[in-house]
């Protein structure tokens, strides 16, 4: 049956019913790609690998509706022992094909009164109706490199405009947008800078499993979690009344299943029976990220004293965004730290790992998972540029751990996993420091180099990582681990400092003098690896060091280099 047969009722109105109609993109077990409905996607979820969207950020924004819906079908999980009988009961999604058979008038992307994540008769004052590149995340605005889409989209299917439909509220850009009728907020026919959608504010985080029904599961986190709030009222979208063409009054989250279908924009589609045609698009409620830590799971969180003394409060949280320079696992202490370590003293944590994190802390702490429980800590963010109003880059990336990781008694595993980050830290500034002194020794500028070697650094040491931290759940001891970590790390900058010395050439190898903080000192490629060899055994400790440095050789008399 086609989209077009499906969207034309009897009636001759336009329908496209999302709990019955596919339009969830899906990768099975098998590695088969396909597209379900809502109902399919929570019958056949424990046969599904993941969600597949559009783009991760679709990925993201799907998870946390699938999420949505669960929490509401179950009121619940109440706590961790109602948790625990979903998790071991196979068919545990069975109650959610009657909830939406309950809710499925506010399911139907066309509906003429109550369409989908949309205000029916939205308009704007002169009946402007715009392009699909407004909520199509892939087209970037006025950069028509890398996509086929450009310059513009001129009609989308039923099933992907849903998804972008949702991906909008959630990561939607900022900017200056055309006013809605009706909106207090528009003035001269314009409504300025609100921000961007909410999930675009968060560098999210989820936790994925072998199946979507174990994602599902792991992300669904019980009422009784400490400090993590959910309120009695709590409903999601299509559970509250039907929004109008302005903001909710001073409307704040009662709890994950408003936070995750929060409507950030106002928006409606315009449609024929072949499909979607066009857009219009406004600002929605407004959701300020400033101490939300207690409503929202799925990020990190920073403490920020420009906040405290903005605002004059004692105590302000941000979300922590991804670097889209770094790598998860570089920034893993964020991720495995829990509140106790953040702090510094009588302090207040300077970071707060993610709320959904430490439920799965609380799932191994409780031994309600296994030890050696793998799970893939999957990050996803929007990386904004020009003021916010585009999407400049998405940040994707995972790492697979063992839920001992996040145990909260047993933190040896935490603290070797972390403390392999930082000698991987160290010994990539100490190969940064040598391609920094072969430049200086041929008199060349010295930043180039020093941040090529220190990319190839990081990029070596990459894959053996995330498959050192994904092992190391099975390890009887993970310091013992550590140090073979330690070993391989020496092993691979070895090699990588041997190619910096290759290519230095002649003109290094002469050398030249140069000035350090012991007077003048003749600089070129051999003193260059002496105290390349000395900083590296120094980084990672000298018993793991195939040729320990020299006590007869003075690294103090290493030039002071800029860091």
């Amino acid at each position: 049956m086609t989209e077009r047969s499906t969207a034309q009722t009897e009636s001759g109105g336009l329908s496209f019913d999302l709990t019955a109609r596919p339009w969830i993109p899906v990768q099975r077990l098998d590695g088969t790609q396909d597209e379900l409905s809502l109902r399919e996607v929570f019958a056949q979820a424990g046969g599904i690998s993941r969600i597949v969207g559009d783009l991760p950020t679709q990925d993201f924004a799907l998870i946390r509706l699938l999420l949505a819906i669960a929490h509401d079908a179950f009121d619940g999980p109440a706590d961790i022992e109602d948790w625990a009988d979903l998790w071991s009961d196979e068919q545990c999604f069975a109650l959610v094909p009657e909830y939406l058979n309950e809710h499925c008038g506010r399911f139907d992307l066309l509906h003429p009164r109550a369409p989908f994540f949309q205000v029916a008769g939205l308009r704007t004052g002169r009946d402007e109706v715009f392009s699909l590149n407004r909520i199509v995340a892939d087209v970037p605005n006025g950069a028509p490199f890398f996509t086929s889409r450009m310059p513009t989209v001129a009609r989308l299917g039923f099933a992907e405009a849903a998804r972008w439909v949702v991906h909008a509220h959630a990561y939607d850009t900022s900017g200056i947008k055309t006013g809605i009728d009706g909106d207090k907020r528009a003035k001269g026919g314009k409504v300025y800078p609100l921000g961007v959608g909410w999930a675009g504010t968060l560098g999210g985080v989820m936790v994925e499993g072998s199946t979507l029904r174990e994602t599902l599961l792991l992300n669904l986190m019980a009422a009784d979690t400490t400090d993590l709030r959910f309120e009695p009222g709590d409903r999601p979208a299509w559970r509250q009344p039907l929004c109008g063409p302005g903001a909710a009054d001073d409307r704040r989250p009662t709890g994950v299943r408003d936070l995750y279908t929060w409507q950030t924009r106002r928006l409606r589609l315009h449609a024929d029976a072949s499909g979607v045609h066009g857009v219009v698009l406004g600002y929605g409620d407004p959701l300020v990220p400033r101490s939300m830590h207690e409503r929202e799971p799925m990020t990190a969180w920073r403490r920020s004293k420009a906040q405290e003394k903005k605002h004059g409060e004692p105590l302000s949280y941000m979300p922590r965004e991804h670097d889209p320079s770094r790598s998860a696992w570089r920034g893993l202490e964020a991720l495995l730290a829990d509140r106790t370590e953040a702090s510094q003293g009588s302090d207040p944590a300077r970071t707060l790992r993610p709320q959904v994190l430490e439920w799965i802390a609380r799932l191994s702490t409780d031994r309600w998972l296994p030890r050696g429980f793998l799970i893939r800590t999957r990050v996803v963010g929007a990386v904004y540029g020009t003021q916010q109003s585009v999407i400049d880059e998405i940040v994707d990336d995972h790492l697979s751990m063992g839920v001992v990781l996040l145990h909260q008694q047993d933190r040896e595993y935490a603290t070797a996993a972390i403390d392999a980050v930082r000698d991987a830290d160290r010994a990539v500034l100490a190969l940064g420091d040598l391609a920094t002194n072969l430049a200086r020794a041929t008199g060349a500028a010295a930043d180039g180099p020093r941040g090529t070697a220190r990319d190839l650094g990081f990029g070596a040491l990459d894959g053996p990582y995330r498959t050192w931290l994904r092992d190391l759940a099975e390890a009887e001891e993970p310091h013992e681990q550590r140090a073979l970590w330690q070993k391989d790390v020496y092993r691979r900058l070895r090699g990588l400092a041997d190619q910096l010395l290759r290519q230095a050439g002649d003109a290094a190898w002469e050398g030249r003098v140069i000035a350090s903080h012991k007077g003048p000192v003749w600089l070129n490629s051999a003193l260059a690896e002496r105290w390349f060899r000395s900083s590296l055994s120094e980084a990672l400790g000298q018993a793991f060091s195939a040729d320990p440095p020299d006590p007869e050789q003075e690294p103090a008399l290493s030039p002071e280099v800029p860091a």
